[in-house]
């Protein structure tokens, strides 16, 4: 288990460092110029050429690829002085000659627009969108399980058919299509009927009250992100089901008298969930980078307003930054889901 974890974190600083190198040379070659965005349409050469000097867009692009690299590493080499490791707030491992080999948090440089670290920008940002992505998950799987246990009882009836037919459906729409209309029809044209708004916060501040927990606010652009989800685990766990309720212990157990219901849920659906869980587990990330579209539609503060917005003021740090940062999240959840899938399956080997 240690190797193969050992050897899955190789793996992923491989991919992150691909991420890296991807995101430097496609912001690098981007049209657009940052200086002139942050300096002003009245700035003098002068002005400009200092903060070009400043940012080290004055460097050659392989200059500027090694800075970034260094930048973004976990250990990098930096000026032995104590102001140039605690600016990245690490700690100083090995000295070599006027610089040290510093253990530190991944530098992802400053925001353009707000001049504030893009790690922090990021991290206030995050936790929107991970509650949203838990509650996603936790609606699609919760209604997926429950769907496909319903279609598996009833194969080839109608109310099977209806749940296959609304689940193909699910998986072929757009999140972002979904998104508009569940906003415009449930947050919008009946409203009324429903209370619930188009856009909002999970928490909202009253001058009288002061902040408070918002549920459902939650609701709809939860709703949207976990359509997609929903269809598949509804899929997956009909499919589970009927593979597993046609096995010979199935059959055992009911010739043994015990009710359909202990039958269902206290032998066949617990020998069907391990696909399912892992299903959920790989999902997680896939939501959380998957909400960008869903946030801005319902303007919820996460990770995916903040990068569009970057994306739209040229603010290349935050947009480089959060690719990097949902590239890390992928890496560290699959490795969970291979873990926790041998864990579940004691017949998968990690090899």
């Amino acid at each position: 288990m240690l190797s193969f974890v050992l050897r899955r974190l190789a793996q992923g600083v491989l991919v992150l460092a691909g991420v890296a190198l991807t995101v430097f040379f496609l912001f690098t070659v981007l049209p657009g110029d940052p200086v002139a965005l942050l300096a002003g349409q009245r700035s003098d050469v002068a002005t400009r050429a200092a903060i070009a000097a400043d940012l080290g867009l004055d460097q050659p692009v392989p200059v500027q690829l090694v800075g970034y690299l260094n930048d973004v590493s976990p250990l990098g080499l930096h000026p032995r002085d104590s102001a140039g490791v605690a600016r990245y707030g690490g700690v100083a491992l090995l000295p070599l000659g006027g610089k040290a080999l510093v253990l530190k948090v991944p530098y992802l440089r400053r925001s353009f627009q707000s001049n504030k670290d893009v790690l922090s920008i990021l991290l206030d940002h995050f936790t929107g969108t991970l509650w949203l992505a838990l509650a996603a998950m936790l609606l699609a799987a919760v209604l997926g399980i429950g769907f496909g246990i319903v279609a598996a009882l009833k194969p080839h009836s109608w109310l099977d058919r209806a749940l296959i037919t609304t689940s193909v459906l699910g998986i072929s729409v757009p999140s972002f299509v979904a998104g508009i209309l569940i906003a415009m029809t449930f947050g919008f044209y009946w409203s009324h009927w429903t209370g619930l708004n188009l856009t909002g916060q999970l928490y909202e501040t009253d001058p009288f009250t002061g902040r408070h927990l918002v549920l459902r606010n939650l609701l709809l652009p939860a709703f949207a992100l976990g359509i997609r989800p929903l269809a598949v685990i509804t899929q997956l766990t009909r499919s589970s089901m009927l593979d597993v309720l046609s096995q010979d212990y199935i059959r055992t157990a009911r010739a043994k008298g015990l009710s359909e219901y202990n039958v269902v849920m206290g032998h066949a659906l617990k020998n069907a969930l391990n696909p399912v869980i892992t299903a959920v587990s790989g999902w997680l990330a896939s939501l959380m980078a998957g909400a960008f579209f869903i946030e801005y539609i319902f303007n919820w503060k996460g990770l995916g307003t903040v990068t569009l917005r970057a994306v739209e003021n040229l603010d290349f740090p935050v947009v480089m930054g959060a690719t990097i940062f949902i590239a890390f999240l992928f890496v560290v959840v699959n490795i969970v889901v291979d873990v926790l899938y041998a864990v579940l399956d004691p017949r998968v080997k990690l090899g």
